[in-house]
């Protein structure tokens, strides 16, 4: 068989070291520059800057390049906190003086509603905030071994499967900002190298930290674990995969989200990480869908009841939907424990066909949800039959949301008002408060 010479298709090789000029940020906080034509994304560049860059991947369509110098700064550049801001990849906004960052994300939750057709002249109120630093109550901390067995303790790097290893991390609640090196410290006294997986933290009326170890902790590791807890006064449990049992006594588990609701959790259940910006997202909920005595709510995707029992002080009933069994089984219980009784609990998978569920019969005057980052799309195609007036959307993830937000407006939903919900400051993440209505 013959064998045809083929050209390759030409490539534009970029030299190491280039000075480029900043446009814009993408959606995911990097800055981006154009060299003939084709974008070059810098992860730690700001708009209209002047940088020097060394290019480290060239693709067809664009390269990346790692910010080597700022040779013109933007006035919204700012000293950064984190001693590890740039190796870790936790935090990608650190760099941005703080008003600008809820610009940004502002601006982004914009930009992927125009991308939907939607109209880009959004009725914005004011955004939900809390202290930027020393902010986040619950957190997941690696763990890896290097080749002499010593531990490394932190999160993972930028593009990295590998970790940083952290000090010190300034947006942990302060409880927990300087755990690094008490784990370190712990985990180079026990036996069974490479036996923890991760460690997660969690801040609550107690502080817990959760183990994930596979194997069996013999005596002397415990010890080493009891030590640890009683100095720091911290409750330890262990994650052995199959169940999450207390390293010495077991205690409940709650926040308080009013002054008078609190709900009880346990290490494995979803809690929001901001406790200030999760109280001040429920008095606005409340406040946006004007609840008054009369109101049925229907509560969709409601974890342990976040939204469904403080909306319950204010209305003749709520019923919540949730995915996971336990969490409506403890969405249950903290009603019950907050002495309210026109709370219900059911457990459905909203992405599927539900409209033959025995509550769908109730009529319901407003609805909240608060999905996953995947979004709702699948629900509310179900609940357009339901016909209510308001609907209070509360997402985690701005381009599902902006999909969500297309499918109630061609259904004659109008954005009443939206809200930016600063959840996780210094990072690129969106959060986001829709009221729609009829």
């Amino acid at each position: 068989m013959a064998n045809f010479f083929k050209a390759s298709p030409k490539k534009t090789n970029i030299k190491s070291h280039i000075t480029l000029k900043v446009s814009h940020l993408d959606h995911q906080g990097c800055g981006v520059a154009f060299y003939d034509k084709k974008p070059i994304f810098i992860e730690g560049a700001l708009p209209h800057e002047t940088v020097e860059v060394k290019v480290f991947e060239q693709k067809s369509k664009f390269s990346k390049a790692k910010l080597l110098n700022v040779i013109a700064a933007s006035a919204v550049r700012t000293e950064v906190k984190c001693r590890h801001y740039f190796q870790c990849g936790g935090c990608n906004l650190q760099h941005m003086v703080y008003q600008q960052q809820l610009a940004y994300k502002q601006d982004k939750i914009t930009q992927l509603f125009s991308r939907q057709t939607l109209n880009d002249n959004l009725p914005w109120q004011p955004p939900i905030v809390s202290e930027p630093w020393h902010y986040r109550r619950k957190a997941r901390i690696g763990v890896q071994y290097n080749k002499r067995g010593e531990p490394i303790i932190g999160f993972r790097q930028r593009e990295s499967s590998h970790l940083t290893e952290i000090k010190s991390c300034p947006v942990l609640v302060e409880a927990f900002a300087d755990i690094f090196v008490e784990l370190k410290a712990v985990l180079t006294k026990v036996s069974g190298k490479n036996a923890v997986g991760h460690v997660e933290v969690i801040s609550a009326n107690e502080k817990v930290v959760v183990v994930r170890q596979l194997v069996n902790i013999t005596t002397a590791d415990k010890k080493h674990w009891e030590s640890f807890a009683h100095k720091n006064g911290w409750l330890v449990y262990f994650d052995d995969g199959k169940a999450v049992l207390p390293l010495l006594e077991d205690k409940a588990l709650n926040y308080a989200l009013t002054d008078t609701i609190n709900i009880g959790f346990t290490v494995n259940d979803f809690i929001q990480v901001n406790h200030l910006v999760n109280q001040k997202m429920v008095e606005q909920a409340q406040a946006w869908l004007a609840l008054d005595e009369s109101d049925v709510v229907l509560d969709l995707f409601c974890g342990l009841g976040n939204f469904s029992l403080p909306i319950a002080q204010q209305v003749n009933s709520v019923v919540g939907i949730e995915g996971v069994e336990s969490m409506v089984v403890k969405a249950q219980e903290n009603a019950l424990k907050n002495n309210l009784t026109n709370c219900q609990f059911y457990q459905a998978d909203l992405n599927s066909d539900w409209q033959n569920q025995s509550w769908v019969k109730q009529k319901y005057t407003k609805v909240l949800l608060d999905p996953a980052r995947a979004g709702a799309y699948q629900a509310l195609v179900q609940l357009l039959t339901f016909k209510v007036d308001k609907i209070l959307y509360v997402s985690c993830d701005p381009a599902s949301l902006a999909r969500d937000a297309k499918l109630l407006i061609e259904h004659g939903y109008k954005i009443e008002k939206i809200a930016l919900m600063d959840m996780f400051s210094q990072t690129k993440h969106v959060e986001t408060m829709v009221m729609f209505s009829l």
